[in-house]
């Protein structure tokens, strides 16, 4: 396959190994009108809105895919929680942790609908929901104390997004580059994101 047809994607993979390695992000005033609060009914339809109007122009693909049954099966598992943030009422981004063995917690996925990118909410919202990650034991009695918390991150993310982890005290452990097959982003629709918010 030809250079012109391939991208060359960089992926990290970084964590915390204690609670004390949380560097909070700002916490915005009450006028903001930003708030975060769990999901705590899991509902498929939510979630696949979520995944596709914060992913959708950074090629989330993996889950377009997936049925109502195994969007149930995946959001009704022990340890699996969902943190959504909201402007003034409206979904703006979110996390989703997923509790895994040996105490580790997964963020699966993170991030901000395009229009709400760059407005210093994506710091706060990793914040909270890493800390949900480290207090996950708290709301899940059945799982052990929480040790490690990790996610990965790639190059197709936007410029931001590892500093974002690494301000928040996340550390690298390891990088892969490989080369992936060009594709279009999935959406929403054409002409669905702001000049500039990707």
């Amino acid at each position: 396959m030809s250079d012109s047809t391939t991208t060359t994607v960089t992926t990290w993979s970084l964590e915390q190994t204690s609670p004390a390695d949380l560097i909070p992000a700002h916490v915005p005033d009450a006028s903001s009108g930003i708030r975060i609060e769990r999901a705590a009914v899991p509902s498929p339809e939510f979630s696949r809105f979520l995944y596709t109007a914060v992913g959708g122009d950074i090629r989330w693909t993996d889950r377009l895919s997936w049925s109502y049954e195994k969007w149930t099966a995946f959001l009704e598992r022990p340890g699996t929680e969902t943190w959504v943030a909201y402007e003034h009422g409206t979904p703006a981004g979110y996390v989703e942790l997923d509790a895994q063995p040996e105490g580790a917690v997964e963020i699966v996925y993170f991030g901000l609908v395009p229009a709400f990118r760059g407005r210093r909410i994506g710091g706060h919202l990793l914040s909270v929901g890493t800390a949900r990650a480290w207090d996950l034991a708290e709301r899940w009695p059945e799982r052990e104390p929480t040790k490690r918390v990790w996610l990965h991150t790639c190059s197709l993310d936007g410029p931001h997004a590892l500093g974002n982890y690494e301000r928040r005290g996340f550390r690298v452990f390891a990088t892969e580059v490989t080369e992936e097959p060009d594709a279009p982003t999935p959406g929403p629709w054409p002409g669905a994101y702001p000049e500039g918010a990707a």
